[in-house]
């Protein structure tokens, strides 16, 4: 590397670079964030409601924790997808103007802020992190890699996101778990749940840029799916509704748990059934409620774990 080049490549980021790091990391879209909490809020609900000598408060500080540390995964995630789809995003119509393809900022001065993000994400979670949680946050990071690339060579780019999106049911659980007991029984149904709704609301958000990946050559779940889209995310929906009822029931949740799941299908069926996958407007709207959906979700459990505490007379 020439002086020259290595001089601008640590030199101070100007106030274009530094707009241009936050765009990477989206931090004015919280999308990325919620999708990758609420699996993780979702099992420290549970083991509260498993495990009576857990304080409430304790708890509550970890569910704070884990929106910081969502916010970092999501933050990486979005960086390094900009950095490995820089290419293709500047041949996509929704994602030509995106700092790198528009020259906000070098791609060398992109890789060293991820760099930078590596490090501190690294520091964080080993130092919050219990050593079972540590290690499937370390199981799940080379898909950070390997995610953004999926779409070049395969159709099933959003079975990538889901596993890596949802390993938070497991770290959930480890972080509060006063037991040497890891309950896979309840965790791995959840898990393969929320994998199902990864690609229930991703499938239906790569239709809008279906016109552009013909074009360019990118493969997707949309594309493969085609005119058969609604009825196999219909079918996704429901193995996500089916499997974490059944790991919700496995763990002794009750009538409220099993209303919040109720009510999360009626919204997501009730949008899904009236999207028309042709319409990018509509497909943006669906994909737009999927917090919404993980969060009544978040509330029956949360709901029902303080009634069966009440109820028994254990502390909250």
């Amino acid at each position: 590397m020439s002086t020259k080049r290595f001089s601008h490549l640590f030199a101070l980021p100007c106030k274009e670079e530094l707009n241009a790091c936050w765009e990477l990391c989206r931090l004015n879209n919280h999308m990325g964030c919620w999708t990758t909490w609420l699996p993780t809020a979702w099992a420290l609900a549970m083991v509260y409601h498993a495990q009576s000598n857990i304080p409430g408060m304790v708890a509550l500080i970890w569910a704070l924790k884990y929106l910081v540390l969502c916010s970092g995964v999501k933050s990486l995630i979005m960086t390094i997808d900009d950095i490995l789809d820089h290419d293709i995003d500047a041949l996509v119509t929704r994602t030509k103007n995106r700092a790198i393809p528009r020259g906000a900022i070098s791609l060398d001065r992109a890789w060293l802020f991820f760099a930078m993000q590596v490090l501190l994400g690294a520091y964080l979670a080993r130092a919050l992190l219990d050593p079972v949680s540590f290690k499937f946050a370390a199981a799940v990071a080379p898909l950070f890699i390997i995610y953004p690339t999926c779409k070049r060579w395969m159709y099933f780019a959003p079975v990538t996101l889901g596993l890596m999106f949802t390993v938070g049911v497991f770290m959930g659980w480890s972080t509060l778990n006063t037991s040497k007991h890891m309950p896979y029984e309840i965790l791995i149904p959840v898990y393969f749940g929320g994998c199902f709704w990864v690609w229930t609301y991703e499938t239906i958000y790569q239709h809008m840029d279906k016109a552009d990946d013909v074009q360019i050559g990118i493969r997707s779940s949309a594309l493969l799916c085609g005119q058969f889209t609604i009825p196999v995310c219909s079918f996704t929906a429901v193995l996500f509704f089916g499997l974490l009822s059944y790991g919700g029931y496995v763990n002794g949740h009750g009538p409220a748990f099993f209303a919040g799941v109720l009510i999360a299908a009626g919204l997501l069926f009730s949008k899904l059934l009236v999207t028309d996958i042709d319409r990018p407007a509509d497909c943006r709207d669906f994909f737009l409620q999927t917090p919404l959906i993980g969060q009544v979700v978040l509330g029956g459990f949360v709901v029902d774990a303080v009634v069966a505490r009440l109820s028994k007379g254990i502390p909250l």
